[in-house]
């Protein structure tokens, strides 16, 4: 499983994100195909510079994936998603400290799962031209290594706010990382009776 969980690190790229739009050739924005493999390289980028001196360097190394994160990740829409039902009961503030604390959760453990990201390939299969028009589609990966593929697919939407696509959800090998996130959330929360300021401070993406 230790390719899957290096996967779930490039769902940083992936797992419900916001990708920045990139430059095409014709001056427009690059299609959603060319965002997820050009974050995938920058990703792939920040590892190598940090995988040698591991684990001396964790916390610049989480730094510098945050900042890239940052950039790239609707951390905001994802909060929201994971918190399900409970969402329109937080307050603002409740759901500002649940964005902050599942951001810099989903950087730890999957950056930490990242740093040891090897021979995988990673390949793109299903590139297409869009429609006119069109403001959703599904970008699909698979990790290849040593004969076992792990494939990866991205729920895309074109945002109308920002013009930006975002990924809205990632499945990893058949496994949706939206609904899990989500069901710790909802679960956590049933069972302390409602308390989200408890759920918030126990809160954790450590599988």
């Amino acid at each position: 499983m230790k390719t899957v969980k290096a996967s779930l690190g490039l769902l940083l790229m992936g797992l419900i994100m916001s990708l920045a739009p990139l430059a095409s050739a014709d001056g427009g924005k690059a299609d959603p195909y060319g965002q997820i493999e050009q974050v995938t390289a920058d990703l792939l980028g920040v590892i190598s510079t940090y995988a040698e001196g591991y684990p001396a360097n964790e916390q610049a190394y989480f730094t510098a994936l945050s900042q890239l994160m940052q950039e790239h990740v609707d951390f905001k829409y994802i909060a929201a998603q994971v918190m399900g039902p409970f969402k329109a009961q937080a307050t603002p503030q409740q759901r500002k400290l649940f964005e902050s604390k599942f951001r810099s959760g989903l950087i730890e453990t999957y950056g930490r799962g990242l740093i040891g990201y090897g021979d995988e390939k990673i390949v793109l299969i299903n590139r297409a031209e869009l429609k006119a028009g069109q403001r959703k589609v599904s970008v699909k990966q698979e990790i290849r290594s040593n004969g076992v593929v792990y494939p990866m697919e991205y729920s895309m939407a074109l945002s109308k706010r920002t013009g930006k696509w975002k990924a809205i959800n990632v499945i990893i090998n058949g496994i949706n990382m939206r609904n899990i996130f989500r069901s710790q959330f909802v679960n956590a929360a049933q069972k302390s009776g409602g308390d989200i300021d408890s759920v918030i401070a126990g809160w954790s993406t450590e599988s």
